[in-house]
């Protein structure tokens, strides 16, 4: 049963009220469900807010007064008076790797730790539960900007903690820690060479200190055992529960690999999901071209294939780094380099044209890893590249990322119709280790959202967090946008701050673009999906420095309660 929400004042928005709306219906039914006395932001063309609104078989059926939604309820209708609150459409984070939110009790959870001692701390009072031999497997984490001490775990300090146990340390994808035993697993040893795009990181004598980059990461994790299907089902159920806790009723899993889609899969049959996924699908490209149009080609699916709950969204590839791994590609020499340093591509351009021609080819949308902007730069040669042989302009291509996008990229984007999918809650902790790894000037360009808002329309942006690299909270996220402040209240880029209205709507309206699907969902209109949330807050009018500690009461996905605080 639906309780009743603590009362709320409603405070005007500047908006009027909107009329009642009704969806055409084959019968008379009742609504399953009615919302009234509250606050609903439809985030409609109009911006209309309303007081209610009726659910009929998992779809908005009305929206309008009180009185009018009132009328239509029968015997069978749940009613939830709203006291007041507001609600806003379901929110869509359009790139998070969720998974990792259902990981709690299978991985080290290093987010808290400060200090290297810490860290290892950590990791021992796992060890401990574990037996002699089984692998220790951390959970996603940022050294840099985390710990005092600005840098990784040694595969020595890890071996204090950890003799009997291989341990295996995820951080953002783009750096792991590995001890002694995890690198004798995979066959890593001091005389393995470096893979192309990575590296085995060494000491000054040339012994592995178990540090990982970008490609050299793959040799280890494959020797990492997969959990078992209960086990990822079980995680990805949890997952689901805990971005309903925060209002989130879709997400875009932005590097989904095929075991994954298959569990995913498994939980929509069993009609137990409670998050709608768009799945940007990752195969690792092989070497050969011909190699990766057979994975391509794949069983003859494509961008779209798929139901309101799991779709393709896309194909994932992976271009350059990031800005606190000192890896992003970009344009400018890095302050502290003393060999002409621009960061690290992990193809070539002209491979990477190849891959994304092939994709183009076979349907697939293509959204690319890229956050320097020199990266961007040959990753919009490669969409122009294949726009000139089979057209991408009504497809939507995506630059995941983008944070050091320049105006001049953002008008060349937007002529091929390509989106840009950003995540401000990167430089919630991140921004002073931006500083200081490029400079102030670059920390305040970066994410530059009012001028992308600008350039290319907010219809052509979404927002999300990349969780777990940042945390999986909306409404922190679009305080960022709005404020553009760190914890500590530092304001990084002011001129680059947006409405809280801009901000919703590239949780919303905007986000729902992402996988084509405007027209089913992220605004709250008669016809369309009845996800929504109903907020703690008014997040209208509070002020603006607590929009970050609005929590979401109750999250409603397709018409069905999955989240009540």
């Amino acid at each position: 049963m639906i309780r009743k929400v603590k009362p709320l004042v409603l405070l005007g928005a500047g908006l009027c009220l909107a009329s009642p709306t009704y969806a055409q219906q084959a019968d008379l039914s009742s609504p399953d469900l009615v919302l009234i006395n509250g606050k609903v932001l439809t985030m409609d063309d109009r911006s209309s807010v309303v007081e209610a609104l009726a659910v009929l078989d998992g779809k908005i059926l009305a929206t309008g007064s009180s009185a009018s939604v009132k009328s239509s309820i029968g015997t069978r209708t749940r009613v939830l008076d709203l006291a007041g609150k507001t609600v806003i459409p379901g929110l869509i984070d359009t790139h998070a790797h969720f998974k990792a939110a259902g990981l709690t009790e299978y991985v080290v959870s290093m987010g808290r730790a400060k200090t290297v001692v810490e860290a290892l701390d950590a990791i021992k009072a796992f060890v401990a539960r574990k037996k002699p031999g089984e692998w220790i497997v951390g959970g996603a984490w940022h050294p840099p900007s985390q710990l005092a001490e600005k840098r990784y775990l040694t595969k020595q300090e890890i071996d204090g903690v950890a003799p009997n146990n291989p341990v295996y340390l995820r951080t953002v994808g783009h750096f792991s820690m590995a001890n002694s035993l995890a690198l004798q697993k995979a066959g890593v040893d001091k005389g393995t060479p470096n893979p192309s795009g990575g590296s085995f990181e060494r000491d000054a004598t040339g012994e592995l200190t178990g540090v990982l980059v970008e490609t050299a990461i793959d040799q280890v994790e494959k020797a990492v055992p997969p959990w078992t299907e209960d086990e990822e089902v079980r995680q990805f159920k949890i997952a689901e529960g805990v971005l309903n806790s925060f209002g989130i009723t879709s997400v875009v899993e932005g590097a989904t690999e095929a075991r994954d889609i298959r569990t995913l899969q498994k939980i929509v049959a069993s009609g137990e999901a409670t998050l709608r996924a768009g799945l940007m699908f990752r195969p690792e490209p092989p070497a050969d071209m011909s190699a990766w149009e057979v994975v391509v080609s794949g069983n003859g699916a494509s961008s779209g294939f798929g139901d309101d709950w799991l779709k393709f969204a896309g194909i994932k590839i992976f271009y350059d780094g990031g800005m606190t791994l000192k890896t992003a590609l970009t344009r400018d020499v890095y302050p502290d380099s003393h060999d002409n340093y621009h960061g690290i591509a992990q193809q070539t351009p002209e491979r990477l044209k190849q891959l994304v021609s092939i994709c183009n080819r076979y349907n697939w949308r293509v959204g690319v890893h890229v956050v320097g902007d020199l990266g961007i730069d040959y990753v919009l040669d490669a969409f122009e590249a294949a726009d000139r042989e089979k057209s991408i302009r009504d497809r939507r291509f995506i630059l995941i990322h983008a944070s050091l996008i320049r105006p001049e990229q953002m008008e060349r984007a937007h002529r091929l119709g390509v989106r840009v999918d950003f995540q401000n809650v990167f430089m919630w902790d991140k921004a002073a280790t931006v500083e200081r790894f490029l400079g102030r000037t670059t920390a305040d360009r970066a994410v530059p959202t009012k001028t992308l808002i600008e350039k290319m329309g907010i219809d052509s942006l979404g927002a999300g967090t990349d969780f777990p690299v940042n945390p999986i909270n909306p409404l922190l996220n679009m305080y960022i946008m709005v404020t553009r402040k760190d914890p500590n209240g530092n304001v990084y880029g002011a001129s680059e701050a947006i409405s809280r209205e801009q901000a919703l709507r590239l949780y919303t309206s905007s986000a729902a673009r992402y996988t084509f699907e405007e027209g089913r969902k992220g605004t709250l209109e008669p016809g369309k999906l009845a996800d929504l949330v109903v907020l703690s807050a008014d997040y209208a009018t509070l002020p603006e420095d607590q929009i970050k500690d609005i929590k979401a009461d109750i999250t409603i996905v397709g018409g069905k309660l999955v989240f009540q605080r």
